[in-house]
């Protein structure tokens, strides 16, 4: 157990100083400080720098990827491949990742700031380890959502799928922000659901928009 409680503390202080300084920015003496370990500890459970950003991002994913993964064939099993609705699957992508963070008293915020990390810094072992090890989730997922713009090219598709990536990022790793904003301005208190609902309809209409 104490093995596990180290771990967990040295994750917990590694995911909060990743996302509020970044990668590079980041040292393990910092983590070491913040988690109340010696360097040993990290070194020991983890080996590497690159192995416990990879451990970061396990820790949200692997849980993440099987809720998305059972959610989504649920919802195909029940409408059938024919009637798939983007502006739905992508609904189902950000609501998976709200499902796992109260279910394991995470911040989806932080996390989603991370995978803007993710992208934003050159951590490019981080990428090959996700494509590594989810890419069986994802893959089909983008088959499918592929499957509604039969006629974009290639060069299209990735633009348009990483300004999804980069909305959903955006706006999840800002949820308090801006249903505080939405609080102050509009006199309107915003669920969640409702949140990702407008979300999920905005960024499915313009991935699906007439080709250039």
């Amino acid at each position: 157990m104490a093995n596990g409680n180290t771990v967990d503390k040295i994750l917990d202080a590694a995911q909060e100083l990743f996302a509020e300084r970044g990668f590079a920015e980041t040292s393990l003496r910092m983590i070491t400080s913040k988690a109340g370990v010696n360097l040993a500890a990290v070194n020991y459970h983890f080996g590497s720098k690159e192995a416990l950003i990879q451990a970061t991002f396990a820790r949200f994913l692997t849980p993440f990827s099987r809720e998305f993964k059972d959610q989504l064939n649920a919802y195909i099993s029940l409408v059938g491949e024919e009637n798939i609705d983007i502006a739905h699957m992508i609904a189902v992508l950000a609501s998976s990742a709200q499902v796992v963070a109260e279910r394991n008293d995470q911040s989806v915020a932080v996390f989603m700031r991370l995978m803007g990390l993710a992208y934003a810094q050159a951590q490019s072992h981080l990428r090959n380890y996700l494509k590594e090890h989810y890419s069986d989730v994802f893959k089909p997922f983008m088959r499918t959502m592929k499957t509604a713009c039969p006629e974009m090219t290639p060069i299209e598709w990735f633009w348009r799928i990483h300004f999804v990536l980069g909305t959903l990022a955006f706006t999840m790793s800002s949820v308090d922000s801006l249903q505080a904003m939405a609080a102050n301005d509009l006199s309107v208190d915003s669920q969640f659901k409702d949140m990702i609902s407008y979300l999920a309809k905005f960024v499915s209409a313009g991935l699906m928009a007439p080709a250039t």
